[in-house]
């Protein structure tokens, strides 16, 4: 008997059989929190920016390198961390990450001289860089297929809005303590979450003593094992967007289930080359922005951090619409998403050439922006989830995600050098241009899916 009562939680957990639980969205949350914070100690550096130009003299090309480093180092750590994810699992890993991350976001308030400044930048891009590929392994493992939009919708809205809270609480730091403590004040919080998460996400849903039979059941299959009369009388609505499928090139999809057979596969790197453009996009936002509104359109730090705020408010709307959109409308088809945001913003950047310098109808604006730039930037990371299986998917998401972090590096330092040569016009047409080679490169993959209409 006392045999029994040692049974490792890691193998088998003790899990209540009768009613079916909800865990799956306390991890939810658990990665909307965590992911929030991570995106809040990556946005910092725009806001003290402006004030870190100030004490260390750079150009506007060594101040897109400064934000370069960091997306160069966290494209670097993608595919390693796919490898290590697939090996180790998420657990103990991603905790890790968390930390080293908050602690280096600390000590980039320390940096006494611009060479300080870039390693640690890169260090923090190092450090962080295994997050995303471990939230989205986890939302493989925790969530059945047709919530797995939804749940990274949710994800990618936390990591927009990190960039929220960021301005306000920037602008405020800045006036009553100095750039440096921004730094300060964000490493905290991650150190507390890391330990949060460690203690309540499992690798998978087996492992945890909070997860019912039932909602195991239903995060395996899709569905309860018990039909009831309602689900009888009410069969699955029929899915007729034919016309959509064969825009999409959907097509039934054998699992890529070897390193060989992910690194062959066009519709990863054609789906990694997309990611490249959009990725690209959304940092040189995320970088510049403040700069813009402070040098170009010559408002004061509240207007600042209002009109900074307002595209990453928009990109949380986007996102959940986006996951919600895949998963519920067009029945788990991620390509649709992804085109519509990449034609749409064509014209959303060419747009701001004229920009408003009325804070409140630009910031109205940066918000529409911001929502259509999202609706399908989420879709990217679930698209391999259709090629692959649970094992082979964190090396897929890898090799995606690494090729979108080295066009976030690319672009702020493209932007910069643009910034010294031409003007923010240039910068404007360069973005509707990476957004239409992204149109142009989702037209060549396929849409793997269960029931093809084609």
């Amino acid at each position: 008997m006392n045999n029994l009562n040692k049974i490792n939680e890691e193998d088998v957990a003790i899990r209540p059989a009768q009613k079916k639980t909800r865990y799956r969205w306390v991890v939810a949350l658990m990665i909307f929190l965590v992911y929030t914070v991570a995106a809040a100690d990556r946005a910092n550096l725009g806001m003290a920016l402006p004030f870190i130009r100030e004490e260390f003299t750079m150009s506007n090309t060594e101040a897109g390198a400064l934000t370069s480093l960091f997306l160069l180092a966290y494209a670097i750590a993608q595919i390693p961390s796919g490898f290590i994810y697939s090996k180790f699992g998420v657990r103990s890993t991603f905790s890790v990450a968390m930390v080293a991350t908050s602690v280096v976001t600390g000590l980039i308030g320390t940096a006494g001289s611009l060479f300080t400044l870039k390693a640690f930048r890169f260090l923090l891009g190092l450090a962080e860089g295994p997050l995303p590929l471990g939230m989205t392994s986890t939302i493989n493992n925790w969530f059945p297929p047709k919530e797995k939009g939804t749940a990274t919708g949710l994800f990618l809205s936390a990591a927009k809005f990190g960039p929220v809270l960021v301005p306000p609480l920037c602008a405020w730091i800045v006036m009553d303590f100095g750039w440096r403590y921004i730094f300060y004040f964000f490493a905290i919080p991650g150190i507390v979450l890391s330990v949060i998460w460690y203690i309540l996400v499992k690798n998978r849903p087996s492992e945890s003593k909070f997860v019912s039979e039932a909602e195991l059941n239903y995060i395996e299959h899709g569905e309860d094992q018990t039909t009831s009369e309602e689900q009888v009388q009410s069969p699955k609505k029929e899915y007729k967007l034919v016309w959509l499928d064969k825009l999409i090139r959907a097509t039934k999809a054998n699992p890529l289930e070897t390193k060989k057979e992910i690194f062959r596969s066009w519709d990863i790197w054609g789906a990694a080359l997309g990611y490249f453009f959009m990725v690209g996009v959304v940092n040189v936002l995320l970088a510049w922005i403040p700069t813009y509104l402070t040098t170009v359109k010559k408002f004061d730090i509240m207007d600042m951090g209002i009109v900074a705020a307002a595209p990453w408010t928009g990109a949380i709307v986007g996102n959940m619409v986006g996951g919600w959109l895949s998963d519920k409308i067009i029945n788990k088809r991620r390509k649709p998403n992804m085109m519509f945001t990449a034609f749409v913003s064509i014209f959303m950047m060419y747009s701001l050439i004229n920009a408003p310098n009325n804070p409140y109808i630009l910031a109205a604006l940066m918000f529409v922006l911001g929502i259509f730039l999202n609706i399908g930037y989420s879709t990217y990371m679930v698209y391999p989830m259709g090629l692959t299986n649970k094992k082979s998917y964190p090396i897929a998401c890898s090799v995606v995600n690494f090729s979108g972090q080295l066009g976030g590096a690319a672009a702020p330092l493209i932007a910069g050098i643009m910034l010294d040569h031409f003007s923010w016009n240039a910068v404007w047409i360069y973005l509707a241009v990476s957004c239409l080679l992204c149109l142009i490169v989702l037209f060549t993959i396929k849409e793997p899916v269960e029931d093809p209409l084609v």
